[in-house]
Parts: C-alpha cells; structure tokens; sequence
C-alpha cells in the first residue's frame, strides 16, 4: 500500500492554502522606489512610493559617505551623489528596491537593488552592465512565482490533467510560451489590462481546471484532457499578465528594460522548473513510502483547489465591484 499522487496532492493543496492565509495577495512580489531629484548642485530631494498598499514601511538607504541625509533632503556637496548605495534589510519587508536618479540638466539613471544585488554603484552611468542586471532579475523572478501560490495552483493542476512526459513537456512549454507573450506585451507598453480583474481571472482559471481534472478522473475525457497544452496556453496569457503586475506597478529602468525583463522571466521559469521538479519527485517517491490515506482523499485534492480559487475569485472581485458601488 504506498501513497499516490492524489494523495500527495491533497496535502500539497492544503500547504498552499496555508501560505495564502501569510499573504494579502496570493502573488504580491512588494517593491519599493526611491526617487532622488536634483535640485541644486550636489542636493537631491528624496522620494518613496511602494508597489503594496499593505506594505508601506519606509526602507532605511545608506547613501555614499560624502553624502548627508536630512530627509527630505539628500546632501552630497562637489562630489555628488557617487559611490555606493544600499538599503538595509531588502529581502525581508520588500522583494526589491528601484532605485531613479535624476541630476539637473540630465537624464534619469536607474538601478535595481534585490536582497542578491543590494548595493548600486552610482558612477552618473545610466545603462547597468548585464550581468548586474541578472543579478538583480533572476532573484526577483524566482521570488515572484514562488510566492505567487495561485500560479503554482494552476501549474498543479495541468500536471493532473497531463499523463506522460512528452505531454508534460508540451503542456509546460505552452504554458511558458504564453505567459512570457504578455508579460513582455503588458511591460512594454503595448497592452493593459486591470491587474483585478486579472487576478480574479486567474482564480477562475484554477477553478477551470479543478473542474476538469474531476471531469477526467470521471472517466469523462474532454479537449482539456487532450489537449492540456491548449489549456496552458490560453490561460497562460492571462497569467503573464499577473506576472507583469510584480514589474509594471513601479516599472522598470528604461535603459535596461530588455534585460531586465528576459532575467525577471528566466527568474520566473526557474521557479516554475523547480517546482515542477519537486512535485514530480514527491509523486516518484511514493513507491518507497508504505501508507495510504482514505480513497475519498483522491477527489479531496482536487476540490480543495477548486475551493480555493473560488474564495480567491470572490475576495478578488469585491475589490473590482465595490469601488462601483454594486452591493
């Protein structure tokens, strides 16, 4: 008697629902920016605004050690602001900080801190070598689908719909396909969609899929199960759109944006990779494990993710609706 796969499932959902009840969004990746002006010569004036309307603890910078800090004010003499720059305790209250110089008479530089790469050397550059750029993305992108549980839930359930590894390997390969189409579309500009009315569709394309693996483990073998690659697909383009929320609430620097977002979505995929791989290796493992749990706990899986998502799609459409005024 050993544990399978749905059993696995079950308590692999419930772990995730626990990790939703540590956050107020299921995928808020909180990042903070600090704009610097220059208002006379060797003095900037200091600004913050945050990507989380929970999360709005001032970070504490340390600035370069000619320069003085009498907030608002950023005073740094002759030598301007030069040097290193880092934010204490990135990491722990947000994922990351943008950081936008703008000098008098000259254009805006920007540079990203991350718990990775928590130190700027301001040189008056404006374009970041690449390989710091990576540094500062990759983490980021892993970060964001690692907390983002309702991606997770999704990628849980089209690995339910799948049977066999070439069909894995499709299904995945559409599902990243299409999320890095609007994910590069919605960071650039060219396309826009409410980030609330996307996370509320995001929870109905989990409740989607719940519907049909149950559908499947009924006997009852419809397109979804045929084609789960289609499913990943389709509903890939709407999570793209969520992963591009992490990114555009406080943009990117205009002078690396195309790196910027290939290192954030090689981040991203990294995190998917992983936790694909994980869950393959639990459900491998189950034949060296001699337990089982009730048969009603197959089904249970699977309703625990569709429940989930619906509460989700309810919590997120009040936010839509009740601005609106709709009771």
């Amino acid at each position: 008697m050993t544990i399978d796969r749905w059993t696995f499932t079950t308590l692999l959902a419930l772990c995730l629902l626990v990790m939703t009840t540590q956050t107020a969004r299921a995928h808020d990746t909180p990042i903070a920016l600090l704009e610097l002006r220059e208002i006379q010569p060797g003095t900037f004036v200091e600004t913050w605004t945050f990507s989380s309307a929970i999360n709005k603890d001032v970070p504490t910078p340390i600035y370069p050690e000619q320069c003085r800090h009498e907030s608002p004010r950023v005073i740094c003499g002759e030598t301007g602001l030069r040097g290193a720059l880092s934010i204490e305790r990135l990491g722990q209250r947000y994922s990351a900080a943008v950081v936008r110089i703008t000098p008098l008479g000259e254009k805006t530089s920007s540079f990203t801190l991350t718990a990775a790469q928590p130190i700027a050397n301001l040189n008056g550059g404006a374009a970041l070598p690449w390989t710091q750029v990576a540094q500062s993305y990759i983490p980021l992108g892993f970060e964001h689908i690692l907390l983002g549980v309702d991606h997770l839930m999704f990628v849980l359930g089209l690995m339910l719909l799948v049977s066999g590894g070439i069909m894995l390997l499709k299904t995945i390969t559409a599902f990243t396909i299409s999320h890095s189409i609007t994910l590069a579309a919605a960071t650039f500009g060219w396309l826009g969609v409410p980030d609330e009315a996307v996370n509320a569709c995001i929870a109905l394309s989990i409740a989607f899929v719940a519907v049909e693996v149950l559908r499947l483990r009924q006997g009852k073998i419809g397109p979804s199960a045929r084609h789960p690659w289609g499913v990943a697909f389709a509903f890939g383009l709407l999570h793209g759109f969520g992963f591009a929320g992490a990114l555009t609430g406080i943009g990117l620097p205009p002078e690396n944006l195309p790196a910027a977002l290939l290192f954030f979505n090689v981040g991203v995929e990294f995190g998917q990779l992983a936790f694909v791989v994980v869950v393959l290796g639990a459900w491998q493992s189950h034949r060296i494990l001699q337990a089982r749990l009730p048969q009603w706990t197959e089904t249970a899986a699977v309703y625990a993710m569709g429940s989930i998502a619906t509460v989700w799609f309810v919590t997120r459409l009040k936010t839509i609706v009740m601005p609106l005024g709709i009771a």
